[in-house]
Protein backbone atom coordinates (compact mmCIF):
# COMPACT_ATOMS: atom_id res chain seq x y z
CA UNK A 1 0.00 0.00 0.00
CA UNK A 2 3.06 2.39 0.77
CA UNK A 3 4.37 1.64 -2.64
CA UNK A 4 1.44 2.53 -4.12
CA UNK A 5 1.09 5.91 -2.58
CA UNK A 6 4.28 6.92 -3.14
CA UNK A 7 3.94 6.05 -6.73
CA UNK A 8 1.19 8.57 -6.67
CA UNK A 9 2.92 11.41 -5.60
CA UNK A 10 5.89 10.66 -8.33
CA UNK A 11 3.54 10.34 -11.29
CA UNK A 12 0.94 12.50 -10.52
CA UNK A 13 -2.79 13.04 -11.79
CA UNK A 14 -3.85 10.85 -15.36
CA UNK A 15 -6.44 12.53 -15.80
CA UNK A 16 -7.19 15.09 -19.10
CA UNK A 17 -5.43 18.44 -19.41
CA UNK A 18 -8.11 21.10 -18.63
CA UNK A 19 -9.39 23.46 -21.49
CA UNK A 20 -7.17 26.56 -21.82
CA UNK A 21 -9.73 29.81 -20.64
CA UNK A 22 -9.33 31.02 -23.67
CA UNK A 23 -10.31 27.79 -25.89
CA UNK A 24 -12.37 29.73 -28.65
CA UNK A 25 -13.10 26.45 -30.51
CA UNK A 26 -14.94 25.34 -27.56
CA UNK A 27 -16.73 28.82 -26.73
CA UNK A 28 -17.67 29.03 -30.55
CA UNK A 29 -19.51 25.94 -30.42
CA UNK A 30 -21.11 26.75 -26.89
CA UNK A 31 -22.10 30.03 -28.37
CA UNK A 32 -23.51 28.07 -31.54
CA UNK A 33 -25.41 25.54 -29.40
CA UNK A 34 -27.10 28.47 -26.83
CA UNK A 35 -28.29 30.20 -30.14
CA UNK A 36 -29.55 27.36 -32.16
CA UNK A 37 -31.47 26.17 -29.15
CA UNK A 38 -33.10 29.39 -28.00
CA UNK A 39 -33.98 30.29 -31.72
CA UNK A 40 -35.79 26.75 -32.39
CA UNK A 41 -37.28 26.42 -28.77
CA UNK A 42 -37.08 29.61 -26.94
CA UNK A 43 -35.12 27.77 -23.99
CA UNK A 44 -32.64 25.13 -22.99
CA UNK A 45 -32.88 21.34 -24.68
CA UNK A 46 -34.31 19.04 -22.99
CA UNK A 47 -32.38 15.20 -22.92
CA UNK A 48 -33.55 12.10 -21.73
CA UNK A 49 -30.92 9.53 -22.05
CA UNK A 50 -31.81 5.80 -22.78
CA UNK A 51 -29.97 3.04 -22.62
CA UNK A 52 -31.29 0.11 -24.81
CA UNK A 53 -29.05 -2.47 -23.79
CA UNK A 54 -25.65 -0.97 -23.96
CA UNK A 55 -21.75 -1.94 -22.56
CA UNK A 56 -22.16 1.11 -20.83
CA UNK A 57 -19.19 2.86 -22.80
CA UNK A 58 -21.56 5.31 -24.88
CA UNK A 59 -22.79 6.03 -21.26
CA UNK A 60 -19.62 6.80 -19.39
CA UNK A 61 -19.09 9.57 -22.59
CA UNK A 62 -22.29 10.89 -22.43
CA UNK A 63 -21.88 11.37 -18.20
CA UNK A 64 -18.58 12.88 -18.76
CA UNK A 65 -20.40 15.90 -20.62
CA UNK A 66 -21.98 17.08 -17.31
CA UNK A 67 -18.94 16.65 -15.47
CA UNK A 68 -16.69 20.25 -15.13
CA UNK A 69 -14.29 19.78 -18.39
CA UNK A 70 -17.34 19.97 -20.86
CA UNK A 71 -20.61 22.19 -18.39
CA UNK A 72 -23.29 20.54 -20.34
CA UNK A 73 -25.47 23.51 -19.07
CA UNK A 74 -23.21 26.26 -20.42
CA UNK A 75 -24.34 24.74 -24.00
CA UNK A 76 -28.08 24.99 -23.14
CA UNK A 77 -28.71 21.27 -22.79
CA UNK A 78 -29.95 19.86 -19.63
CA UNK A 79 -30.77 16.44 -18.80
CA UNK A 80 -34.01 15.38 -17.39
CA UNK A 81 -35.90 12.55 -15.53
CA UNK A 82 -38.80 12.01 -17.41
CA UNK A 83 -39.27 11.61 -21.21
CA UNK A 84 -42.41 13.61 -21.02
CA UNK A 85 -40.67 16.61 -20.44
CA UNK A 86 -37.68 16.14 -23.11
CA UNK A 87 -37.38 17.15 -26.19
CA UNK A 88 -34.40 14.77 -27.50
CA UNK A 89 -34.31 10.43 -26.64
CA UNK A 90 -30.30 10.28 -26.62
CA UNK A 91 -30.10 6.42 -27.33
CA UNK A 92 -27.69 4.00 -26.60
CA UNK A 93 -27.00 0.13 -27.44
CA UNK A 94 -28.56 -2.15 -29.80
CA UNK A 95 -31.86 -2.74 -28.90
CA UNK A 96 -31.88 -5.84 -27.19
CA UNK A 97 -35.67 -7.62 -26.91
CA UNK A 98 -36.54 -6.84 -23.23
CA UNK A 99 -35.87 -2.89 -23.65
CA UNK A 100 -37.58 -2.67 -26.81
CA UNK A 101 -40.98 -2.11 -25.49
CA UNK A 102 -39.86 0.12 -22.97
CA UNK A 103 -38.13 2.67 -25.99
CA UNK A 104 -41.45 2.37 -27.91
CA UNK A 105 -43.05 3.32 -24.22
CA UNK A 106 -40.48 6.16 -24.09
CA UNK A 107 -40.67 7.33 -27.43
CA UNK A 108 -44.82 7.53 -27.08
CA UNK A 109 -44.45 9.35 -24.16
CA UNK A 110 -41.92 12.41 -25.32
CA UNK A 111 -44.36 15.30 -26.75
CA UNK A 112 -43.49 16.20 -29.97
CA UNK A 113 -41.55 18.02 -31.29
CA UNK A 114 -39.03 15.60 -30.67
CA UNK A 115 -35.51 14.13 -31.97
CA UNK A 116 -33.99 10.77 -31.76
CA UNK A 117 -30.68 10.55 -31.64
CA UNK A 118 -28.70 6.83 -31.48
CA UNK A 119 -24.90 7.42 -29.90
CA UNK A 120 -22.98 4.56 -30.90
CA UNK A 121 -21.97 2.37 -33.44
CA UNK A 122 -24.68 -0.08 -31.55
CA UNK A 123 -27.23 2.31 -31.26
CA UNK A 124 -26.60 1.98 -35.37
CA UNK A 125 -27.00 -1.11 -36.69
CA UNK A 126 -26.16 -3.53 -33.34
CA UNK A 127 -22.12 -3.20 -33.55
CA UNK A 128 -20.83 -6.51 -32.80
CA UNK A 129 -23.83 -8.15 -31.40
CA UNK A 130 -25.90 -7.94 -34.70
CA UNK A 131 -27.68 -11.39 -35.24
CA UNK A 132 -27.80 -11.99 -31.34
CA UNK A 133 -30.73 -13.95 -30.30
CA UNK A 134 -31.17 -11.27 -27.94
CA UNK A 135 -31.16 -8.35 -30.02
CA UNK A 136 -33.90 -6.78 -32.28
CA UNK A 137 -31.17 -4.39 -34.03
CA UNK A 138 -29.95 -0.88 -34.02
CA UNK A 139 -32.36 1.59 -32.81
CA UNK A 140 -33.82 2.58 -36.01
CA UNK A 141 -35.33 -0.60 -37.07
CA UNK A 142 -37.49 0.03 -33.20
CA UNK A 143 -38.20 3.46 -33.31
CA UNK A 144 -37.35 6.87 -36.09
CA UNK A 145 -34.39 7.83 -35.85
CA UNK A 146 -33.36 11.92 -36.68
CA UNK A 147 -29.23 11.64 -36.46
CA UNK A 148 -26.76 8.76 -35.72
CA UNK A 149 -23.22 10.04 -33.78
CA UNK A 150 -20.85 6.83 -34.92
CA UNK A 151 -18.11 5.81 -32.48
CA UNK A 152 -17.42 3.18 -30.38
CA UNK A 153 -17.93 5.75 -28.02
CA UNK A 154 -18.23 8.50 -29.14
CA UNK A 155 -16.11 11.61 -27.82
CA UNK A 156 -18.32 14.25 -25.85
CA UNK A 157 -17.16 16.63 -27.94
CA UNK A 158 -18.33 14.19 -30.83
CA UNK A 159 -21.66 14.83 -28.82
CA UNK A 160 -21.86 17.99 -28.67
CA UNK A 161 -21.38 18.82 -32.00
CA UNK A 162 -23.88 16.32 -33.22
CA UNK A 163 -26.50 18.00 -31.22
CA UNK A 164 -25.12 21.04 -32.60
CA UNK A 165 -25.77 19.45 -36.17
CA UNK A 166 -29.20 18.30 -34.85
CA UNK A 167 -30.03 21.68 -33.77
CA UNK A 168 -29.34 23.77 -36.82
CA UNK A 169 -30.88 21.30 -39.48
CA UNK A 170 -33.99 22.77 -41.42
CA UNK A 171 -36.98 22.08 -38.71
CA UNK A 172 -38.93 20.05 -41.20
CA UNK A 173 -36.73 17.48 -41.87
CA UNK A 174 -35.82 16.81 -38.24
CA UNK A 175 -38.98 16.60 -36.08
CA UNK A 176 -40.02 13.20 -35.76
CA UNK A 177 -43.50 12.25 -36.49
Amino acid sequence: MRKTLFESFTHGPLTEVSPAPGDDALAELAAAVRRSARSRLGRSLAIRQVDAGSCNGCELEIHALNNAFYDLERFGFRFVASPRHADVLLVTGPVTKNMREALERTYRATPDPKWVVAVGDCAFDAGIFAGSYAVAGGVSSVIPVDLHIRGCPPSPTQLLQGLLALMEQDAGNNIAR
